[in-house]
């Protein structure tokens, strides 16, 4: 088989996970991905079989799009919701003390839009000396990070539920390389509560849109009855759709 299946990855796989399920699924030797998605997210998942694999160097560095649910008042280790919560000591403010509005959140969040310095988190496959980031995290181990330009072209707040611990859901829409839990991290400690990364839906990873995406109970289904190549995509029909 060859050409593009859009998944909609499942939370808690890989996104190695859903690379080998499909290959398994499809009998192809050659599948590969075009952009990681951490186990916890949920979305889009552009995955390449056959020939096709042979083109996801043009699929690598467009925009992406992310529904993101960032949990105020609690930092973690990671920065998302699969890490140990830090204690309430290590919150910049008190969550009480901060001023809490729709308005307040608005403001920092507009801070954030065009090109600004990111500093990747310790959690993340970022190499230093030749050594991932999260590796050296998980050795209890924190080493001094240069700040990445990036692009955010927009970000809306989309909900915002009040309670002990409030929740903001935002919709952004930033280059690539964006990480989404360091910008909940900093959202959070620019409002001075701290915060953490508690839901992640990737919408959109250029020119592919959640719309398009197939569960992967679909796909199962659709391998078992073999019906899969009715959702294989050809790749040269995205190529040239871009060329235009």
């Amino acid at each position: 088989m060859n050409g593009i299946i859009i998944v909609n990855k499942p939370q808690d796989w890989t996104s190695f996970d859903v690379v080998a399920k499909i290959r398994s699924l499809s009998a192809t030797r050659k599948v590969g991905h075009s952009g990681t998605l951490d186990p916890m997210a949920t979305g889009v998942l552009p995955v390449f079989l056959g020939s096709a694999t042979k083109s996801v160097q043009y699929f690598m560095d467009g925009d992406k799009g992310y529904m993101a649910e960032i949990t105020l008042g609690v930092k973690t280790e990671t920065g998302d919701a699969t890490g140990k919560h830090l204690t309430p000591a290590l919150r910049a403010t008190p969550l009480h003390e901060m001023e809490r509005g729709i308005e307040r959140v608005r403001k920092i969040l507009d801070k954030y839009v065009g090109e600004i310095e990111q500093v990747p988190p310790m959690y993340s496959a970022v190499k230093i000396n030749g050594q991932r980031l999260y590796k050296l995290a998980r050795q209890g181990k924190t080493v001094e990070r240069k700040s990445r330009r990036i692009t955010i072209h927009s970000i809306k707040l989309i909900n915002y539920e009040e309670g002990d611990n409030p929740k903001i859901t935002i919709e952004v829409l930033c280059s690539k390389g964006t990480y989404i839990r360091q910008l909940a991290v900093d959202i959070g400690d620019d409002l001075g509560c701290g915060a953490h990364l508690s839901k992640l839906v990737r919408t959109y990873a250029q020119p592919f849109h959640i719309t398009q995406a197939i569960n992967m109970e679909t796909i199962i289904t659709l391998a078992d009855i073999r019906k899969l190549e009715t959702v294989i995509i050809p790749v040269e029909s995205i190529l040239n759709a871009q060329a235009r």
